[in-house]
């Protein structure tokens, strides 16, 4: 355990005392686990069966922290169900849609009643008494129907509950706490603010109204079930980042992490100095074992799909707490429903349809680039005593393009690889299937990008009928360039010379000799933004797809200025870009008749593959 959890958790460790085991607890020291890591393992799973924490521990056999003595953190929350829990989760999913994810979406429909709290692993039992004679105490004075008030705000959009409903809710919470100090010894501080259920936080001013509109279509006075419900989570990751696993991943190497569909995963953002490109160091939830795995195999989680619910009280219908013993940990997005997805054919049908009546824009990250696989001295295995080319690697390029300057100028404008150019190709033949129609192309000067465009033209049988447009505004924020200069990128001539179809005519809107080393943040994304307007100002009448080839960092700055909203914080940023794999896009669509554009789903499937380590035979065949 490191020394600064160590410090953190010093003060909720208490010596376990000693207690008769709980019918529970008994076959997991039957079956040899000590007392304090059973109760850990009964804690963690929600204290649901014995079977199940069996299976917790047999999972973190390997778990370094598995003897540390950190409790669970608890929090209790009056949550609705029924009718008005699904018009919430429609609110839920359309907000979502309809103006991007905000800070409400992390977490189920609910309005706290106690702050997250500390308890032993051995008192968690305690809590549970605490819950139902809390709840006994005020079923006869709990409100039948709680009124909702909406309140809206630039940074806050939720109902309000107030008047005598909401002190009756307040009393029950005082209820808890004080049950809660008396049977468990827990400081529980309940809810003494505005009661409130949150519908949007920390939203986008411009999205306020579309909010409120939504908001509407709730019901302020419904007939609804509330339930409490105790909730626990892991205290040392709350200011962690979730990420769920989409797709199995096996290990290459000593120090990565097994990852399966559906895992979780928690990451540290301020740590995440030695993990190389695409790729981040993380815990696992179910195992609790620390690791790198690949970024791309994985998606950002809500807050609260890692929590685990505990015991529920229903006010309506006085249930036993003893028979509501669901603590299945939520393991889907909260508030939002998955309809079944349309065919292929009438999907494909409907976007070319689009495509042929509006203006779209495609942002493209160019293909896996060859230092990305053999590192930043990629050259000096590539290169003979006399700066000529060579191929050492399969996944070397079988040549390079004649540069004025010689061999070392690729350097720090390095080509694609042989996968990359196979990536390219592959989305290029994909979005051949999909009928979309493209209208131009522009290309950040990178060669690799310029590459990434020239192979996507060939499989859409379009490398001769358009141009490549060379747009330097379009190039990678020049901080994260290496060294103190621009790196000496192909000129227009350079590039015709190796047979690729740019465009001389074209003006930018940013020519090569204006981009400056190590701009600043704001310097880079009104650079994008001003040459995002140059591109939909020079095809201004024509309708179908403009493809914009460019670096990851392209599918947020050159899509944010389309759709309205401001830069991110460049802290968040720099966390996004690590994410974003070789030909990630974005989709976005013109509606001329509400003067806006909108995000949709790319033409094609994303591009999912593993990673393939060196081999040498001799090492292994022979044991040289």
């Amino acid at each position: 355990m490191a020394a600064s959890e160590t410090q953190l958790y010093a003060k909720v460790s208490n010596k376990l005392k000693s207690r008769s085991a709980s019918s529970l607890l008994e076959p997991l020291l039957a079956l040899g686990f000590p007392v304090h890591t059973a109760l850990k393992a009964l804690a963690a799973t929600g204290r649901k069966t014995a079977e199940e924490a069996s299976d917790w521990l047999r999972f973190h056999c390997n778990d370094p922290s598995l003897d540390d003595p950190i409790p669970q953190e608890y929090a209790l929350f009056l949550c609705p169900t029924g009718p008005l829990l699904e018009k919430l989760q429609e609110f839920w999913k359309e907000s979502k849609n309809q103006c991007a994810k905000n800070k409400a979406h992390e977490i189920f429909p609910h309005v706290t009643l106690c702050e997250f709290f500390t308890c032993e692993d051995q008192k968690v039992e305690c809590l549970y008494e605490a819950l139902k004679r809390a709840g006994d105490r005020i079923l006869g004075s709990f409100p039948s129907v709680i009124p909702l008030v909406l309140h809206s705000s630039i940074s806050f959009l939720g109902f309000f509950i107030n008047d005598s409903p909401a002190d009756a809710i307040r009393e029950f919470a005082m209820m808890f706490a004080t049950e809660a100090s008396t049977l468990a010894d827990c400081t529980v501080k309940p809810c003494t603010k505005q009661l409130h259920l949150t519908l949007a936080h920390k939203f986008y001013p411009h999205h306020q109204r579309t909010l409120e509109q939504l908001a509407r279509a709730i019901p302020p006075s419904p007939s609804c079930q509330w339930t409490a419900a105790l909730y626990s989570r892991d205290m040392r990751f709350v200011h962690y980042h979730t990420l769920k696993a989409l797709f199995q991943y096996k290990p290459q190497n000593l120090d990565e992490l097994m990852i399966s569909p559906g895992e979780y995963f928690f990451v540290d953002p301020t740590q995440q100095e030695e993990a190389s490109e695409g790729w981040v160091f993380g815990i696992s939830q179910r195992t609790g074992c620390r690791g790198f795995l690949p970024e791309n195999y994985t998606e950002r989680a809500n807050e609260a799909d890692t929590w685990v619910k505990h015991r529920t009280y229903t006010f309506s219908l006085a249930m036993d707490l003893n028979s509501r013993k669901d603590g299945d940990t939520i393991s889907r997005r909260n508030g939002e429903s998955h309809p079944p997805q349309m065919s292929r054919s009438i999907s494909s049908v409907q976007a070319l349809q689009a495509t042929i009546l509006r203006r779209s824009v495609l942002v493209v990250r160019h293909g896996e680039r060859v230092d990305q696989i053999f590192g930043k001295l990629w050259l000096q295995q590539c290169s003979t005593p006399d700066g000529k080319y060579y191929r050492p690697d399969l996944n070397y390029p079988c040549s390079l393009p004649r540069r004025r300057s010689g061999i070392k100028d690729f350097e720090n404008d390095p080509p694609l690889s042989s996968c990359g150019i196979f990536q390219s190709k592959l989305v290029g033949e994909a979005l051949l299937d999909s009928g979309i129609r493209i209208i131009s192309v522009f290309t950040s000067p990178a060669l690799r990008c310029v590459q990434t465009a020239k192979h996507i033209l060939e499989e859409l049988k379009l490398e001769k009928k358009i141009k490549v447009r060379v747009e330097p505004g379009i190039f990678e924020w020049t901080k994260w360039e290496v060294g103190k200069t621009i790196p000496s990128l192909m000129t227009l001539e350079e590039l015709k010379e190796a047979n690729f179809n740019v465009d001389a005519s074209y003006r930018p809107a940013f020519p090569l000799s204006s981009l400056t080393p190590a701009e600043s943040y704001d310097e880079y994304v009104n650079r994008c933004s001003m040459s995002v307007e140059r591109i939909l100002s020079t095809c201004a009448q024509d309708l179908g797809v403009i493809l914009i080839v460019s670096h990851g960092s392209a599918l947020d700055s050159c899509t944010r200025p389309l759709l309205g909203l401001p830069p991110r914080e460049s802290a968040d940023f720099a966390q996004l870009v690590r994410k974003i794999p070789s030909l990630g896009m974005c989709f976005c669509e013109e509606n001329q008749k509400e003067g806006k554009w909108v995000l949709l789903d790319p033409p094609v499937k994303t591009l999912t593959h593993g990673s393939n380590s060196a081999f040498n035979w001799r090492n292994w065949i022979l044991g040289s």
